[in-house]
């Protein structure tokens, strides 16, 4: 049976001493621009960048091919992380009110979602286009890792997606109690992430490897995170995102098994 549970956002400010983050950054014709949609395009872009200078076109996609295939890659990701969260947080009440399934600014995206989403579009994108699958998920996997570890500042700005209570000195004041950072571990996990793909990728052995390493530590690390999490959705005893977290081990390591047994075969 699945049950889910989700957490107050009351209040439209995180206080952080005597300063105060409001979730809007300005209004344009009276609509609210909000922090955290800065945050994810900002990831966005940023990612964007960093994946374009890697590009090696010897490998038959050229920078322009990459672009192209970024413009559908973003907007897919985009629809299903939304597509994510209305089928696993409450689908029940989107079923009811369908307008809202598209509603991006009451909020609502899960990375596991767009992830998803991202990984099909890459599939197909490829095999239509005859690009190497392991090639064009190495390039990602960096600029994917950076834009999470930037959104991820989106949560906390918005008072969402964090732990339960604790004494360590670290926490943060959430209505009026001490809980995890869990956006703040996941951020360092994936900005780390980052950095050590982004100067990984002249060196792997083979494609595939970048990656397969993402794939494995992020669902490692998000396993763990995910247990100090308090919105999270069960399915029995575990919660989808660390089921989804398995998965991405598992992935990972077929990844690996497969592609050098591919290049030992060629050797």
């Amino acid at each position: 049976m699945m049950t889910f549970k989700k957490y107050s956002t009351t209040g439209i400010c995180q206080k952080i001493g005597s300063d105060f983050i409001n979730p809007v950054a300005f209004t344009i014709f009276g609509l609210p621009v909000m922090w955290y949609g800065i945050l994810i395009t900002s990831g966005m872009v940023l990612g964007f960048l960093v994946i374009k200078s890697l590009i090696d076109e010897k490998h038959n996609l050229t920078k322009d091919q990459f672009l192209d295939f970024f413009l559908i890659l973003i907007p897919v990701s985009v629809l299903t992380t939304r597509l994510y969260y209305v089928i696993f947080y409450d689908l029940e009440y989107y079923l009811s009110n369908p307008a809202q399934i598209l509603n991006f600014r009451q909020g609502g995206l899960a990375i596991h979602g767009g992830i998803i989403g991202g990984l099909l579009t890459t599939i197909i994108y490829t095999k239509k286009k005859n690009i190497n699958l392991f090639y064009l998920l190495d390039l990602l996997a960096p600029g994917l890792a950076l834009g999470q570890s930037i959104g991820r500042w989106g949560n906390f700005i918005n008072q969402e997606a964090h732990g339960g209570p604790t004494d360590l000195p670290w926490g943060i004041m959430v209505d009026g109690v001490k809980v995890h950072p869990t956006f703040l571990y996941e951020s360092i996990v994936t900005f780390s992430l980052f950095v050590f793909l982004y100067f990984f990728f002249k060196k792997r052995k083979f494609n595939g490897q970048s990656f397969a390493i993402y794939s494995i530590v992020y669902s490692i690390a998000r396993f763990f995170i995910e247990g100090l999490r308090t919105d999270s959705l069960y399915l029995g005893p575990l919660k989808v995102a660390q089921l989804v977290s398995i998965l991405g081990i598992v992935l990972g390591l077929i990844i690996i098994f497969t592609q050098q047994n591919k290049k030992a075969s060629k050797a």
